[in-house]
């Protein structure tokens, strides 16, 4: 089959297509066709072996999996032993183990369910480790709260201002001006362009902050008394890519009246599930800034990195 693969870190030009060996389905298993794969931030991450501590759990001196890619959407190819709740022909969205930059991918069965119906392939391949991160990192909010969203034109942001807006919360959303009627038209109450607004003061029940450049006191001046900050992802840099912001907010926390937090999402086909209700009532709606065939790839993600995109990049195969 086709794939997009790596044999060493670096920069997206590690990234070739090739001719490799199809995956096979394991015990709780699924072997999906896939039709298309998410570009998110954890992509590059693996791809160039940054921060460095990443490497830890995927390969010290080259990657493990060498296909690249994460977010899935496809049909069912197969099933291994143990596998209940998919069957051969549906059609699927979620996480893969194998690479989803490829003709085909396997992925755990508690990882993968129905697709959308109101979603093509393209769509539903936005969603899954975006849209689940946003999930899990609003767990907290309640109706009538006042939440805020940092990087709200993203990945994560895009799905973190429609989730809190149905949740029944004020969403402000922080992004560059040239975004600002993206997050508008997600549904955000307020837009703030982060190159000239200044945030409020005490204003905030959460704080989602998928941005990752701002101090933990400018993001605590911001929040209630008792209010919540979420740190997701790590962008900033430096010898641990941001992490050492999240493990001082989690060291802090104990201490004061607020909570903060870091946020390491998990993947779970029981969130997908949730969001394909969410996304089939209208509540949820992938937004797409582009779309690139599999054999070009490595300019998707140079355009991730590079050009900070409205919303969500995706792969067809």
């Amino acid at each position: 089959m086709k794939a997009i693969v790596q044999d060493r870190y670096g920069p997206p030009e590690v990234l070739r297509l090739d001719e490799t060996d199809q995956p096979v389905a394991g015990s709780n298993q699924v072997l999906v066709r896939v039709r298309a794969a998410g570009v998110d931030q954890g992509t590059w991450h693996l791809m160039a072996g940054q921060p460095r501590v990443v490497r830890l759990a995927v390969g010290l001196r080259r990657p493990r999996v060498r296909i690249s890619g994460r977010d899935v959407a496809g049909v069912v190819e197969a099933v291994g032993a143990g596998v209940t709740e998919l069957k051969v022909g549906d059609e699927v969205y979620g996480t893969c183990e194998s690479g989803s930059f490829a003709e085909y991918a396997v992925g755990r069965a508690d990882r993968l369910t129905r697709k959308p119906a109101n979603l093509t392939f393209e769509q539903a391949a936005a969603v899954p480790i975006s849209a689940g991160t946003a999930l899990q990192g609003l767990r907290d909010v309640r109706p009538g709260d006042h939440v805020l969203v940092l990087g709200a034109a993203g990945g994560v942001g895009s799905y973190a201002v429609q989730l809190a807006k149905a949740a029944c919360a004020h969403v402000t959303g922080v992004c560059s001006t040239a975004k600002l009627d993206l997050v508008r038209e997600l549904g955000a109450d307020e837009a703030l362009d982060y190159t000239r607004d200044e945030l409020p003061a005490a204003a905030y029940d959460l704080i989602l902050d998928a941005g990752g450049n701002r101090s933990l006191r400018t993001l605590r001046r911001s929040l209630t008394p008792k209010g919540t900050l979420v740190l997701v992802g790590a962008e900033t840099g430096g010898a641990l890519g941001g992490l050492d912001r999240a493990l001082r907010a989690t060291l802090l926390s104990p201490f004061i009246g607020q909570r903060l937090r870091g946020l390491i999402s998990t993947e779970r086909a029981d969130d997908y599930a949730h969001l394909r209700t969410l996304i089939e009532f209208g509540k949820v709606t992938p937004a797409i800034d582009r779309t690139y065939p599999l054999a070009e790839a490595p300019a998707a993600i140079h355009h991730l990195r590079e050009r900070h995109p409205r919303g969500k990049l995706v792969i067809t195969v």
